[in-house]
């Protein structure tokens, strides 16, 4: 059986579900395998992006690079989720 990364403490007591927060959500820098190169979803993505925002972005990214950069430019556009 493997582990979740979907709980939290909460009162000294390990939990999941709605007391645990949204643990979905870790900052790239924390991420296992962020410094692996990004997924095609991702260069996928970031290239729709950057082609609507006009950018030019390097496609030698890490995961947690290129999520950085989704993010950003999900912003930048109104695309990101408020």
């Amino acid at each position: 059986m493997s582990t979740s990364n979907n709980s939290s403490t909460l009162g000294g007591e390990d939990v999941l579900g709605a007391g645990a927060g949204n643990s979905t959500e870790k900052d790239p820098d924390d991420w296992v395998t962020g410094d692996e190169p990004m997924t095609g979803a991702q260069r996928s993505y970031l290239d729709t992006l950057a082609r609507e925002a006009g950018e030019t972005i390097s496609a030698d990214l890490t995961k947690a690079q290129a999520s950085e950069e989704i993010d950003r430019l999900q912003n930048k556009s109104g695309r990101g989720a408020e």
